[in-house]
């Protein structure tokens, strides 16, 4: 593996320009040493815009020639998670590094898949799994692991907002995109509380299943030795998005849109105290600079979010479509 001095530019490319590459783009020019070297989409009017827009170098006519490029070290990956597997895949054959939006892939046997791939080619994959690089969330797990409250006991988290009146063919609601709200923002508090609590002993979850097969709304348990966990995602209502972590000391309490939160509120032994920790950018700055810190001391996964990390949470979505009988139609 090819390795990076500290200062030397490391050359990004971005594959499927959405919104949400948008916004990583723009985290991305803040970044030292950070270069939006190629875009690559299947529409190229839109990978000319987005070039346009941010300043990238190169606009490359397929996926497969900025796989092919020389000039570029590393990949974003932001296309509906359907695509991932496949493409990140070809791109590390290739001799990408990698940095996949999440899910990294749609099952345990794609991200098993993706993982060997990886190895294989000896190149850096990590899924992007931007909430677990903030401020906010760096600073909670190490307080919890140096036990500032004490044993947990509780944690509670939500992620909901209307959409079941957009189109019925977008990403969110298309069986054959993997749609549904589970895979798009019910992996928040999943990841939550498997950051917080690990891997639960019993899962049980119900799910309000769509005509299309799709689920609209999952609520879950994950039942621990000592603790529990209640989550919920869904499309049909809005929620506070707001996150809970209780242990026999006191309480976290995360502000709300806690996946991006930019501080929260520590209450222990009846002291209530505001801890303000604004992300950077867009927050995809955090990631960003995980992605840098591993590539230039040759290290080929994040200890922060690991390749094994990914493989547990997806095996915990994967036992939630189970239990709620959420299958999609390529499966």
């Amino acid at each position: 593996m090819i390795t990076f001095s500290h200062m030397e530019h490391i050359k990004w490319g971005i594959v499927g320009p959405g919104k949400i590459a948008a916004k990583f783009a723009s985290d991305l020019n803040l970044v030292e040493h950070a270069v939006i070297e190629g875009v690559a989409s299947r529409n190229k009017e839109r990978a000319q815009a987005f070039a346009s827009e941010f300043g990238v170098n190169t606009v490359f006519d397929s996926y497969e020639e900025l796989f092919k490029s020389k000039s570029v070290d590393v990949l974003y990956i932001a296309t509906p998670h359907v695509f991932h597997k496949e493409l990140a895949i070809q791109a590390m054959k290739h001799g990408k590094h990698i940095l996949c939006e999440k899910p990294m892939g749609v099952n345990k046997n794609e991200v098993v898949e993706m993982v060997r791939c990886a190895k294989e080619n000896g190149v850096f994959l990590m899924e992007a799994l931007w909430s677990r690089f903030h401020p906010t969330i760096i600073d909670i797990k190490g307080k919890l692991d140096n036990e500032l409250l004490g044993n947990i006991r509780y944690l509670n988290a939500d992620f909901a907002f209307f959409a079941m009146d957009r189109d019925q063919e977008s990403r969110l609601l298309n069986p054959s995109l993997a749609g549904g709200s589970l895979l798009d923002i019910g992996i928040y508090p999943v990841f939550l509380s498997y950051l917080i609590l690990g891997m639960p002993k019993k899962i049980s979850a119900n799910a309000t299943v769509l005509k299309n097969g799709l689920e609209s709304q999952v609520a879950m348990l994950f039942e621990y030795e000592n603790a529990h966990a209640i989550l919920y995602s869904g499309f049909t209502n809005n929620s506070r998005m707001s996150a809970e972590i209780a242990g026999e000391r006191g309480n976290f309490y995360l502000d709300s849109r806690w996946h991006e939160a930019n501080g929260y509120t520590s209450e222990i032994d009846g002291e209530q105290i505001k801890i303000e920790l604004p992300k950077w950018g867009n927050g995809y700055t955090h990631e960003i600079e995980e992605v840098h810190k591993c590539l230039k001391v040759g290290k080929l996964e994040s200890e922060l979010w690991s390749l094994n990390d990914s493989k547990n949470l997806i095996s915990l979505l994967d036992e939630i479509r189970n239990l709620t009988s959420i299958k999609f139609p390529f499966e």
